[in-house]
């Protein structure tokens, strides 16, 4: 049964074509991934098929009373809700219906015989979808799916204005899953998860009845829960049955055989145009070039498909630190209150150092302490010398309101434009993409013009706060080999383990250090 049907889209921004004439169903109880490179459109097709934003051309159909659920990148909460109060809204319809149960049983009162029967059957069905859905134990199944996902830490009652990017993430997708709707729509969930909680959505996936579609570049995750492939790819969408690596090696063979079949034509166009050029003028052989000229007007050009540009990383080395990058003296991290226990930390010269732990304890908080963003509420941190600083943060400070090419030259006004251009494009970006507004860019391609900043400044520490979030695969490969490549130290804030294994020199756990605990 088919629960969304795409037929002949067509969108794009200005110049820039997103897609161009795609088709796509989406059957009952599928588990698609959608993937594709930074800026080809994944999250754009969801907003499309969302109601979100409407196309150029072409038509989006669901099926009636589909129950859909989104979980996008930059959804916001309103103010003044706590984490209970969202993670209870999933389940809005049923209080409605409780409450016209209600309404119902007050207006049995005075009703006649008539209307009491028609009361008396409304109030059996409502009665009856309340017990369906569960709404009789809805509190215990928002705390066993918070607990699930390490939102218990952060106090069910506190207000979500006060909550990071990441927490936010990760209480809409809590509030999604709650939902249970026939459709889920996943853009990036295991952003700001940790290796748990990363887990249990995996089991909770894999288990999952209804239909979803899901964008990751986390390859792992995405292999464990899907069975179908949609690539996004020069305005295209196809369809690969398996799993990430199966279509990899699919696409590849397809590649291949394309490329041969282009070069063989290649050969045959050459040959063709040649004997046209010695035979045209000669009169016993005019006819015959003239066949070869109809062959080549009618001849069905094949075209490779134009290859993405490919980031290539590579950070400038400032001179050498001192033996400490940094220690701290019974150091005490947090806002109002603390987030941590007193800590002694040390980093020497040479150490590349991963933090992993749940979301919400502290890491970030830690970096900005460390950097001297942030006073701390007691002890002290205490630099070393001839520190050059690289910080890469998690996210993009809304304020920017310029083109990448303005935003990397006010950075590096030394640089003339074919510099700036140069520098933007070995990052991976295209030239629209290097002249489109910062903000309009998906977070891949904000992510590449952050990391083209930090690469152009010379440094001797670079200190990341979850590098790897909205990277594609090969844009991920490429900062990983640079980072190895690295002469400097790194701290690294950081939720993949596939990422930092072989990168990272040290490991530190920073639950050990959190009061808060999941």
């Amino acid at each position: 049964m088919s629960i969304l049907n795409v037929e002949h889209l067509t969108h794009g921004f200005g110049e820039r074509a997103i897609f161009n004439d795609v088709s796509f169903r989406l059957l009952k109880g599928e588990h698609i991934g959608l993937v594709g490179a930074n800026g080809e459109g994944k999250s754009t097709f969801m907003n499309i098929i969302t109601g979100k934003l409407q196309p150029d051309e072409g038509k989006v159909e669901w099926s009636k009373r589909v129950r859909v659920g989104y979980l996008d990148q930059h959804t916001v909460l309103d103010t003044g809700m706590t984490i209970r109060d969202v993670l209870r809204s999933a389940f809005s319809y049923l209080y409605e219906y409780e409450a016209r149960l209600n309404e119902a049983y007050m207006e049995m009162t005075d009703a006649d015989d008539y209307k009491m029967s028609a009361l008396m059957e409304e109030t059996g069905e409502l009665q009856e979808l309340l017990e369906t859905h569960d709404f009789y134990i809805v509190d215990s199944k928002v705390e066993e799916v918070a607990r699930a996902l390490g939102i218990t830490a952060l106090g069910l009652d506190s207000d979500v204005t006060e909550l990071s990017g990441g927490q936010r993430t990760k209480i809409l997708l809590a509030k999604l899953l709650l939902e249970k709707p026939d459709i889920l729509l996943l853009d990036e969930p295991t952003n700001y998860l940790d290796t748990e909680h990363i887990e249990w959505l995996r089991r909770y996936l894999n288990d999952y009845e209804n239909a979803f579609i899901l964008i990751s570049h986390d390859i792992p995750f995405l292999n464990s829960v899907i069975n179908l492939i949609y690539h996004m790819d020069n305005q295209t969408l196809t369809r690969y049955v398996g799993d990430y690596d199966k279509f990899q090696d699919i696409y590849a063979m397809k590649k291949a055989q394309t490329e041969a079949a282009y070069n063989r034509q290649q050969k045959e166009i050459a040959d063709l145009k040649d004997f046209v050029a010695r035979n045209k003028a000669r009169v016993a052989t005019r006819n015959m070039a003239m066949s070869r000229q109809k062959k080549l007007e009618k001849m069905e050009k094949i075209e490779l498909t134009q290859e993405k540009p490919k980031p290539s990383f590579h950070f400038l080395s400032a001179r050498t630190p001192g033996r400490y990058i940094f220690k701290t003296n019974d150091l005490l991290i947090g806002y109002d209150s603390p987030l941590t226990q007193p800590m002694d930390l040390e980093m020497q010269r040479g150490q590349k150092i991963a933090i992993t732990g749940s979301n919400g304890i502290g890491k970030t908080t830690l970096l900005k302490s460390l950097l001297g963003l942030i006073s701390p509420l007691e002890g002290k941190v205490e630099q070393g010398e001839f520190l050059e600083i690289g910080y890469f943060e998690q996210e993009l400070s809304s304020a920017i309101n310029k083109s990448c090419l303005h935003e990397i030259w006010d950075t590096f006004p030394y640089m003339n434009q074919a510099e700036v251009r140069a520098c933007l494009a070995k990052s991976g970006l295209t030239t629209k993409h290097i002249e489109s507004n910062v903000r309009v860019l998906s977070g891949g391609e904000q992510a590449k013009v952050r990391l083209c900043k930090l690469q152009n400044k010379e440094s001797n520490v670079l200190i990341l706060d979850e590098p790897t979030n909205h990277l594609d695969v090969d844009a991920k490969e490429e900062l990983k080999r640079a980072l190895q490549e690295y002469k400097g130290s790194i701290l690294m804030v950081c939720h993949e383990p596939d990422f930092y294994d072989g990168l990272a020199t040290d490991i530190w756990d920073f639950s050990g250090y959190s009061i808060r605990r999941d």
